[in-house]
């Protein structure tokens, strides 16, 4: 190939790689569904919770191809309270725990989509064995495109991950609770906040112990969450979603892609 056309392929395929892609066509009775990750894996999963990269970038795909648009979970609340009207079927992407393959694996990929992610971090882990350092988490959340738009937010898995109806039966509830929810979901917020652009606004309950529980509720609105995200399985549908208790589908290390569009009713 002649070396004065090399420069004008390149500028071509970039061109090409940075076009937006068409809006989705609408559809009735449009559904959103929160997806839920843990470890994204270089090779072959290990245990239920991994999910390998490519299969990981192969949901990705699905998304796309299917016409699913994949939002924040701040864009979800506007779609709940009518300020904006939702005319696709539509995604959200969430991670638990705060694993590193989120740094190495999970954000380039999701750049390479121009998607975007909310990521739940177990807070008092941060920095330990093989989970992300601040300074990660800071360059995630620093990250910006289309003229300063952050696709990358930053949630609580609260401070140390316990089963939270187990400790409120421990505690026997009351104003112990509530001291104690005041640590997890407070101070879990303040740390992280601390760390990242904006400020934490979305929990994920630990083990999805606890939906819909009033006191857990109430710490939330407390604590400024305007979400909750459980493990209970399910889409959101505007017209009656709850925003204290969202439901999700885990992708496990064998979930195929068909089921994020068998919870949106995609043939």
């Amino acid at each position: 190939m002649p070396r004065i056309v090399m420069p004008f392929l390149i500028a071509a395929l970039l061109v090409t790689a940075c076009t937006k892609l068409p809006d989705p066509e609408p559809v009735d009775n449009p559904g959103v569904v929160i997806l839920m990750y843990h470890r994204i894996t270089e090779g072959e999963a290990g245990n239920i919770y991994e999910r390998s990269a490519s299969d990981f970038e192969s949901d990705l795909s699905y998304l796309r191809d299917k016409g699913i648009r994949v939002i924040s979970i701040r864009e979800l609340d506007a779609f709940v309270s009518g300020e904006k009207e939702l005319t696709t079927h539509a995604a959200v992407i969430t991670f638990d725990d705060g694993d590193h393959s989120w740094y190495t694996i999970a954000v380039p990929l999701l750049k390479k989509y121009r998607m975007k992610a909310t990521f739940f971090l177990w807070a008092s882990k941060i920095g330990m064995d093989s989970f992300l350092t601040w300074d990660e988490v800071e360059m995630i959340s620093s990250y910006s495109r289309d003229g300063g738009t952050r696709p990358f937010t930053f949630g609580s898995h609260t401070m140390s991950h316990k089963y939270l109806m187990n400790m409120k039966t421990a505690l026997g509830g009351g104003e112990a609770f509530e001291a104690y929810l005041d640590e997890e979901l407070g101070g879990s917020k303040i740390l992280i906040d601390s760390h990242i652009y904006g400020s934490v606004d979305a929990l994920a309950l630990p083990y999805g112990d606890g939906a819909g529980d009033p006191d857990i509720i109430a710490a939330a609105q407390r604590h400024g969450y305007s979400y909750i995200r459980t493990s209970e399985r399910g889409a959101t549908w505007t017209t009656s979603a709850n925003l204290f208790r969202l439901p999700s589908l885990p992708l496990l290390n064998d979930t195929p892609q068909e089921q994020i569009g068998d919870y949106l009713g995609i043939q």
